[in-house]
C-alpha cells in the first residue's frame, strides 16, 4: 500500500502556462522602483565592460604605433574606472536584488500557508503531509534565483548581446554577418532541447515529491515502524523512492546540460571561422587591432547567450514548480463563508440537527437523515461503532465539512449562515490525538486565549488536575516541549488539552475520546474538574468508555449513518438494545479482568 501511495505522480501540464508565468511576475511588481534601478546600473556596468576591446583596438592600432604613452596612459586609466564601475554596480546589483527574491519567496510562501490555513480537513485527507510540505519550503526555495537574479540578467544579457552586436558591425560587417553563422544551428538545438527539459523537470518535481512525502510519513510514524519491526521493509521501500528519485535527477541534469555545450561548441566553431578568415584578410581592410578587438567582443557576446540559455533551463525546471504552487494557492476553499454571512450571535447552546445527509463523496454516504434536538447545557453522548459517523456528527457542527443535505442549527441559526470564525471562538473541540505545539506548557494552554494572564493558566490546570505533574516539571510551566508533545505521556497531553479547553471558556464543548489515554486513577480525580467544564454549556462526549458518559442527560447509539437508539442511560439499559448490549460486553469484561 504505502509502496503505491508514494510511487503515484501528479500530472503537469505539458506547456509552460504563460498565466503561471503573469502571476509569477505580479509577485515582483511592487519591487519594480528598486529593479528599475538595478537595471539601469546593471546596464551602466554592461556598457562600461564592453569599451574594453574598444580600447585595445585603440591602443594597438593607433596608440603603440605612435609610441603615444600619455594616450595609453589614458586608456588604462578608463579601463579601470570601467572595472571599478562595474564592481560597484555588481555590488549594488547582489545586494538589492537578493533582498528583492528574498521578500518575494516570503510573500508567496505566506500566500499558500494563508491557503493551507483556510482549506477544509477534507483536503489534507487525500495528500500525504510530506507532498504538501515539498510545495511550501522546497518548491517555493527554487524560485529564489529565478526571481532575485534571473530578470536582471535576462535584461542585461538581452542589452549586453544588442550593444555588442552594434560594436561588431561598427567594427567590421563582414566578420559580423560571420558570427550569425551559428544561430540556426542554436534555434534548431533549443528546439529539440526544450520539450525534453520540460518533462524531465516534470518526472523530477514528482519524485522529489514522493520522496519528502515518504521521510515525513516515516518520521512522524518512527514509533510505530520500531514496534512492529518495520525497519527493513521500510528501507526498501525508501530505497525505491530514493532511486526514483537519483534517475529523475540525472535525467534532468543530463538533458539541462545539453543546451550549454551546444552553445559553446558553435561558440568555439565561429571563433575558429573569425580567425580563420580575420587572419586571411589582415592588410585587406582588417588590422590586427581590429581582429583583437572583434574576438575580444564576439568572446563577450557569447557569454551573454550561454546566460540566456542557462536562464531558460532554469525557466524550464522552475515552471514546473511554479505550477505546484499556484495550484495550491488555487485550491477552492469547499467550506467557506456564504456572501453576506453574518457574525454568530452569542451561543446559548441549544442545538439541532434537521434530516442531515453527509457524503465524502457520491459512493459514500456518512450519515443518512440525522435528526436530533439538544437542549442549552445538556451533556450529549454519542455512541456506536467505528466507522458509524459519531466524529462526523461533531465535525459538521464545527463546520469542518459542510452538510450534503438537511440543516444544523445552533440556537435557531443555521451554521451556513454564520462565519466560521464567528462560530468556531465560541466552539471548543478536544479530539483523541491531542496536538501539543512546540514551546512551553504555558503557551501550549494559553493557545485558545492569548490574553490569559498566567494566573489564570494555572487555575485551569488545577482544575483538570494537570497542576500537579506540570509544577514538578524541570521549568515548571515554562517548561519547553517538542513538537507534538513528544516528553509528555499521552495522558498528560490530554490534561493539558484539557486546560486549554476550560481556559478558552466554549459555548459549546465536543470531547472526542478526550479521556482514553487518562488512567482510571487519574479520570476519577479529573471527574470533578471535568463537571466544572461541562457545567452550564453544551457538551458533545464521544465515547467508547461507557462508563464516562453515564451522567450524561441524553445518549444517541449511531450505527452505519443513523442514530439507532437515543435516551438517558438508564432509558437505554431497560430497552436492552443495542446500548446495552454494548454496555454490559463492557461491564462483563471489566468484571472477568
Amino acid at each position: 500500500m504505502a509502496r503505491n501511495k508514494f510511487d503515484e505522480d501528479e500530472d503537469f501540464e505539458e506547456k509552460i502556462n504563460s498565466n503561471d508565468l503573469k502571476r509569477l511576475l505580479k509577485y515582483v511588481v511592487p519591487y519594480k522602483k528598486e529593479m528599475i534601478i538595478t537595471v539601469f546600473l546593471m546596464l551602466l556596468s554592461s556598457a562600461a565592460t564592453l569599451l574594453g576591446p574598444y580600447l585595445v583596438q585603440i591602443a594597438i592600432d593607433d596608440m603603440i604605433p605612435k609610441k603615444n604613452i600619455r594616450g595609453l596612459v589614458m586608456l588604462s586609466a578608463i579601463f579601470v574606472l570601467t572595472i571599478i564601475i562595474t564592481g560597484l554596480c555588481m555590488k549594488f546589483k547582489i545586494r538589492t536584488m537578493s533582498d528583492i527574491g528574498q521578500k518575494v519567496i516570503r510573500n508567496i510562501r505566506s500566500d499558500i500557508f494563508n491557503k493551507l490555513q483556510e482549506l477544509p480537513f477534507s483536503y489534507y485527507d487525500d495528500r500525504p503531509h510530506g507532498k504538501i510540505l515539498v510545495r511550501v519550503v522546497n518548491y517555493v526555495n527554487s524560485l529564489s534565483d529565478l526571481l532575485s537574479n534571473g530578470l536582471i540578467n535576462l535584461i542585461t544579457d538581452l542589452f549586453t548581446a544588442v550593444v555588442i552586436i552594434v560594436f561588431m558591425f561598427a567594427i567590421n560587417v563582414k566578420l559580423t554577418l560571420l558570427c550569425f553563422a551559428g544561430f540556426p544551428v542554436l534555434i534548431l538545438a533549443i528546439f529539440i532541447i526544450k520539450n525534453a527539459q520540460r518533462k524531465a523537470f516534470r518526472a523530477y518535481s514528482n519524485k522529489q515529491s514522493n520522496l519528502n512525502a515518504y521521510i515525513h510519513e516515516s518520521i512522524t510514524g518512527i514509533k510505530v515502524t520500531q514496534a512492529f519491526v518495520r525497519e527493513n521493509e521500510n528501507l526498501g521501500i525508501f530505497r525505491k523512492v530514493s532511486n526514483d528519485f537519483k534517475k529523475s535527477w540525472l535525467k534532468a541534469v543530463s538533458v539541462q546540460l545539453l543546451l550549454g555545450p551546444c552553445i559553446d561548441n558553435i561558440s568555439v566553431a565561429t571563433i575558429s571561422l573569425i580567425y580563420l578568415v580575420g587572419i586571411y584578410s589582415i592588410g585587406k581592410g582588417i588590422t590586427i587591432g581590429v581582429l583583437v578587438a572583434f574576438v575580444g567582443y564576439i568572446s563577450r557576446f557569447w557569454g551573454p547567450i550561454t546566460n540566456i540559455g542557462n536562464f531558460y533551463n532554469t525557466l524550464i525546471m522552475n515552471m514546473a514548480y511554479v505550477e505546484r504552487i499556484f495550484e495550491t494557492i488555487d485550491e477552492k476553499v469547499t467550506v467557506k463563508d456564504i456572501e453576506g454571512a453574518k457574525k454568530m450571535p452569542l451561543i446559548n447552546g441549544n442545538v439541532e440537527f434537521k434530516n442531515v445527509v453527509f457524503k465524502y463523496d457520491e459512493s459514500a454516504t456518512i450519515l443518512k437523515n440525522v435528526s436530533f434536538k439538544v437542549n442549552a447545557g445538556e451533556t450529549i453522548a454519542i455512541v456506536g461503532p467505528t466507522g458509524a459517523g459519531k466524529t462526523t456528527i461533531i465535525n459538521l457542527l464545527s463546520r469542518f465539512y459542510d452538510i450534503s443535505g438537511g440543516e444544523v442549527l445552533i440556537d435557531g441559526v443555521n451554521v451556513h449562515d454564520v462565519t466560521i470564525k464567528s462560530l468556531r471562538k465560541q466552539m471548543g473541540v478536544m479530539l483523541q490525538d491531542t496536538f501539543v505545539f512546540s514551546g512551553t506548557i504555558m503557551d501550549n494552554i494559553r493557545y485558545g486565549k492569548l490574553d490569559a494572564t498566567d494566573e489564570e493558566v494555572i487555575e485551569a490546570a488545577k482544575t483538570v488536575r494537570a497542576h500537579d505533574f506540570i509544577k514538578n516539571m524541570k521549568n515548571g510551566y515554562y517548561t519547553e516541549v517538542n513538537e507534538r508533545g513528544s516528553r509528555l505521556s499521552v495522558g498528560q497531553r490530554q490534561l493539558i488539552s484539557f486546560a486549554r479547553a476550560l481556559l478558552a471558556n466554549p459555548r459549546i464543548l465536543i470531547l472526542d475520546e478526550a479521556t482514553s489515554s487518562i488512567d482510571t486513577k487519574t479520570e476519577l480525580a479529573l471527574q470533578e474538574g471535568l463537571n466544572r467544564l461541562l457545567k452550564g454549556r453544551t457538551s458533545f462526549i464521544i465515547a467508547h468508555r461507557l462508563s464516562t458518559i453515564k451522567n450524561a442527560n441524553k445518549i444517541m447509539y449511531v450505527d452505519k449513518g443513523r442514530i439507532v437508539e437515543e435516551g438517558n442511560h438508564d432509558e437505554l439499559m431497560r430497552k436492552k438494545g443495542e446500548y446495552y448490549e454494548l454496555y454490559m460486553s463492557q461491564y462483563n469484561i471489566l468484571k472477568a479482568v
